[in-house]
């Protein structure tokens, strides 16, 4: 790598930091956790190192180093090979070094199959954030997206909910992260009862746009970490889920769309994916019931001596 001689002494801290101020429409809480990676993990090791004497073999044992999960490894990764490649941009340097590195695998995560009664006898344990749960798995919230959502977004008469801001960890709404995040869904008319039920317990009408439909005992808006630990948890283990995510109920919506014939472009835009393989390859999971749709479909197809209507032909 070569350094530009107008920053020939350009350090790795002075390029990182430049880097995390370059972005303002970056979150709030990704800020935070970037800022946290480059103080805690990359500036020990390469802060005062000169932007341009840094090699692959840099790189690699770096990454040898961290002692963390895979997951947490190719977030941490991210950040640096982000910040070498604003430099090749802002040609500091001619190439990045972050080349030709191997990271770990990550491990597949068993995630609950949240089906038949679980969502009602979730909902139930909930108490007033009973709606949260079938917002999550009926029409694939994100915890954030729910709780971010307004009155103004519902409208109870044409059965369509809006999805146009989220709350972020800072208590603050926020955009969704993509265009593909701000959709219009339709809403079962059940829930949409349920819905107007909570709004009027509330004390809240249509004229209330700005307000939250999900807050916290004071009023104000929900902090997913207490809301987990004083909601959450007590009711997963009431309802006999223990362990169960609230993400959880995102990934059954999008199992359940796929196993009841929904297509992938209407699975894709319900759940707000930019890319439908993030559909497919993240989120909808396997299950007993549509293995044994499956198993029976193939035994009948392949059973010997049966009769079959059209041959499988080879291409």
């Amino acid at each position: 790598a070569w350094v530009d001689p107008r920053r020939g002494d350009a350090s790795f801290a002075e390029v990182a930091a430049t880097w995390l101020a370059q972005n303002p429409a970056k979150r709030a809480s990704t800020r935070t956790r970037d800022e946290a990676i480059v103080r805690l993990y990359l500036d020990p090791v390469l802060g005062t190192r000169r932007l341009g004497s840094i090699t692959p073999a840099d790189v690699r044992a770096l990454v040898a180093g961290w002692s963390r999960s895979p997951r947490t490894v190719k977030r941490m990764y991210g950040v640096l090979r982000a910040i070498f490649n604003y430099a090749v941009n802002s040609d500091l340097i001619g190439r990045s070094p972050c080349r030709g590195i191997k990271l770990p695998t990550p491990q597949a995560i068993d995630c609950h199959v949240v089906d038949g009664d679980a969502p009602a006898a979730l909902a139930e344990a909930t108490g007033e954030y009973r709606p949260m749960v079938y917002l999550g798995a009926v029409l694939g919230l994100r915890w954030a997206e729910c709780a971010g959502l307004r009155v103004g977004r519902l409208d109870l008469l044409r059965s369509t909910l809006t999805v146009a801001e989220q709350l972020d960890r800072d208590g603050r709404t926020a955009p969704p992260k993509s265009a593909a995040g701000r959709r219009t869904l339709g809403v079962p008319s059940w829930l949409v009862e349920m819905l107007g039920e909570h709004l009027a317990r509330r004390g809240l009408t249509g004229a209330d746009t700005d307000a939250l439909v999900f807050v916290a005992p004071d009023g104000g808006p929900l902090d997913y970490t207490n809301w987990r630990r004083r909601v959450w948890q007590p009711a997963t283990k009431a309802a006999g889920l223990d362990g169960l995510k609230f993400h959880d109920l995102r990934r059954a919506s999008a199992t359940a769309m796929v196993l009841d014939g929904v297509d992938v472009r209407t699975a894709q835009a319900r759940l707000g994916h930019s890319d439908p393989r993030l559909t497919l390859a993240v989120y909808a999971q396997a299950t007993d019931e549509g293995d044994q749709v499956a198993t029976d479909a193939l035994g009948a197809r392949f059973q010997p001596g049966a009769r079959h209507g059209r041959a499988i032909e080879a291409p």
